[in-house]
This record gives C-alpha cells, structure tokens and sequence, in this order.
C-alpha cells in the first residue's frame, strides 16, 4: 500500500511539474493582434432567372392575375368604354369633359410608347470582357471580395485588408485604420459591427521571432460603397479567390463569406 502511494505521488509529481512548465511557456508567448477586413462588393444585379424559374414565375403572375381585384386604372377604363357606348348610341354625354380628359387607352399607349424607348443596361460590362479583375465594375451578377498585396514576413502575398493593432486602439478602430493605410483614402466602405465574424492565427518561422510567435487575426465584414482602393488589388468572386490565398487561410475565411 505504501510502495502504491509512494509510486502515485512520484507520477503525479512529475505530471503536474510537466503541466506548470507547460503553463509557464503559454503564459510567455506573447502574439501580434491583427484586425482584417472582408471588404465585399455586394451585387448591383439580381442572378439571371434560369428557364424553370421562368416557368415558375410566370405560372405565380397568372394565378395571381386570375386571383386579383380590378385596379384603378382597369376601373377607369370601363368607364371610358360606357361612356363610349353612351355616345354612339346618342345619349346625354359630357361632350366637353370626353373631348378634354386622357382616356385609360391614351394613357397606356403612352406608356407602351416610353416603354419602347427604354432601354436596359448591359449586364456584361466592358470590364467583363476586359476580364478587368481591378473593377467593380464586373460580375455585376455577384459578390466580390476585396484582396490585396501585403508583405508577410519576407513574402508578398494576397490577403484581406489586415493590419496590427496599436496601443490603445480597440479591435475596431484597428479595422477603420487598416482600410485607411492598405487601401488608401479613396475608397469608402460601410464596416458592419464591432464585432469580429471570424477568426484566424498562425506562427511565424522560427527565424523571424522576435517578441512575437505569431499572429492571431480577427475579421470584420465591410460593404463597399464607393471609390479604387489603391496597391496592387483584385476583386474576386467566391470561386475566383480559390487558389489566390493562402491554404488554412482560405479555410478561415470561407466561413464567414456568405
């Protein structure tokens, strides 16, 4: 029983000096806290309907035409058609009130005649077919994400808008001043929240540690809303940033992308 105890005493000794060690160590490393920014296009055209939802929508706007109560202006013209009616068939009509008015056919002719004259804009842009990956002005259909060049280390990489934070500044205000300094004063976007809707960390090689061993980074969701960001930039659909960021990088930031 004693030889038992004795022998307990010494793993359980051993153990808890191995986890007050470990503890120790994490106590110790100290990380860069970095705020980043998912800064998204948001769509300026909603998605081309596919034929089946077509179909569907037209079968909705048919029940719902059979469903409907007559409108105003359906009102306004079986009155015009009585009074018609009642002046061929020479019965007491306001001659000069019918002669004045806009009668509800004159009224949806007209409005077939500005119809005609409109025309829509094209949802292929010139930067589309320029595959000008530096606009916003492409992909109308779809959200685009921000990246830009950043030097990591010794590298220069794609990454969201990110930055360290400095002393006294909180998580958002790090944000705002990110936009500022990696995307220059001429682009404005909308930050969404206080919040953080992601999160990422990694280490830095060995031989680049200094204070530091690594980065833990906290996203914040912004829209754009107008104006270039400066640097080297590209904008990308959800597909397109396959391939363009790092590895486990991407894999943080795909699940916060809606």
């Amino acid at each position: 029983m004693l030889k038992s105890l004795s022998l307990a005493s010494r793993v359980f000794g051993v153990s808890g000096q191995r986890l007050a060690s470990q503890s120790a160590a994490v106590q110790k490393e100290k990380w860069d806290l970095l705020a980043g920014v998912l800064v998204e296009r948001l769509p300026v055209l909603g998605k081309t309907l596919k034929p089946i939802e077509v179909k569907y929508q037209k079968m909705l706007n048919d029940i719902e035409f059979e469903q409907s109560m007559l409108s105003d202006h359906e009102r306004r013209h079986q009155r015009d058609q009585v009074a018609a009616e009642r002046f061929k068939k020479g019965l007491d009509v306001d001659l000069d009130e019918v002669a004045s008015k806009q009668t509800a056919q004159d009224y949806e002719d007209a409005c077939d005649a500005e119809l005609a004259s409109f025309k829509l804009a094209e949802r292929i842009t010139e930067a589309d077919k320029k595959n000008d990956v530096t606009s916003t002005q492409r992909k109308l259909e779809d959200t685009l994400i921000l990246l830009v060049e950043q030097t990591v280390g010794s590298k220069k990489i794609l990454l969201l808008p990110q930055g360290v934070r400095q002393e006294g500044e909180t998580m958002r205000q790090t944000a705002d001043r990110v936009i500022r300094e990696v995307c220059g004063d001429k682009l404005r976007v909308q930050v969404y929240g206080n919040a953080p809707v992601g999160f990422y960390k990694y280490k830095y090689p060995v031989n680049q540690r200094k204070d530091t061993v690594g980065a833990k980074v906290f996203f914040f969701r912004a829209a754009h809303v107008d104006g270039k960001a400066s640097g080297k930039i590209l904008w990308q659909s959800k597909e397109e940033i396959e391939g363009k960021l790092p590895e486990e990088y991407l894999k943080s930031v795909r699940q916060f992308i809606l």
